[in-house]
């Protein structure tokens, strides 16, 4: 017979250590970098800043920053977003999709055909970050 392997509801990587309590109490960072066409991030900008950037903050709420590169690898867009867990993150995209104003930017985003690639990091902050 198959047996199915245990549910885990937390992963590993994210439980508190024992000994540094301050991290059960600070905040998940999702970093979102987003690579665009060459000549397209002008219009990328613009039509996120007016489709889907109040969207976002009246669903995801926590704007820590929002970024183009100068230097290194250029035409990208990295934003942070802070949650208070996992389910936060979860709940509040969810809400975010199911908005029809993110499905129309969603639509208008394809027809622009500006990002290249997407990349999403989740990210915890140490015990000496001035970011919890």
């Amino acid at each position: 017979s198959v047996t199915s392997p245990p549910v885990i509801s937390r992963p590993v990587w994210t439980a508190a250590q024992p000994n540094n309590p301050t991290l059960e109490n600070s905040m998940y960072y999702e970093l979102r970098t987003y690579t665009i066409k060459p000549t397209r991030l002008g219009d990328w900008l613009a039509l996120y800043k007016n489709a889907a950037l109040a969207v976002q903050q009246e669903h995801l709420g926590n704007l820590v920053g929002f970024f183009t590169t100068e230097i290194g690898e250029v035409n990208q867009v990295v934003h942070i977003w802070a949650y208070a867990s996992l389910d936060d993150r979860m709940a509040r995209r969810n809400a975010m999709a199911a908005d029809p104003r993110w499905q129309d930017f969603a639509r208008q985003n394809k027809e622009l055909d500006a990002v290249v690639t997407l990349e999403s990091r989740l990210l915890r902050p140490t015990d000496f970050s001035p970011l919890q």
